[in-house]
């Protein structure tokens, strides 16, 4: 099984981005762990020419002791790899910054997957 995490940066990913810290991870502190939050095993499967990805439980960051980020993009990759290549990424449409206390939730969707290839 492999699994799979999501880390937050405020630099934009490009194609050319294939594994992690490329863009770079935000820094260690007030909630914020390197490496992101695990979403657990995802599992992926086809049906009719569409591949997705489905599973896995949504990963959140609550701020503590001072501010996270600030951050725009969300990037899961595979954490079990050693080469830890990234899958896709979210983007937010703005920067955002967790104030002492608030809580940020990545809602994975289990009904048309967190990714889908067709």
């Amino acid at each position: 099984m492999q699994v799979y995490k999501i880390y937050l940066t405020n630099t934009a990913p490009v194609a050319t981005n294939t594994v992690y810290n490329t863009p770079a991870d935000l820094a260690a502190g007030n909630g914020y762990a390197s490496g992101g939050n695990s979403v657990g095993t995802i599992t992926g499967a086809q049906t009719s020419g569409t591949f997705k990805f489905v599973g896995g439980t949504d990963p959140a960051w609550t701020a503590s002791g001072g501010s996270i980020g600030p951050f725009q993009y969300a990037v899961l990759y595979n954490a079990t790899s050693p080469t830890k290549p990234l899958i896709g990424w979210w983007d937010y449409g703005t920067a955002i910054t967790l104030t002492n206390g608030n809580t940020f939730t990545i809602d994975l969707d289990q009904t048309n997957g967190i990714l889908t290839i067709t």
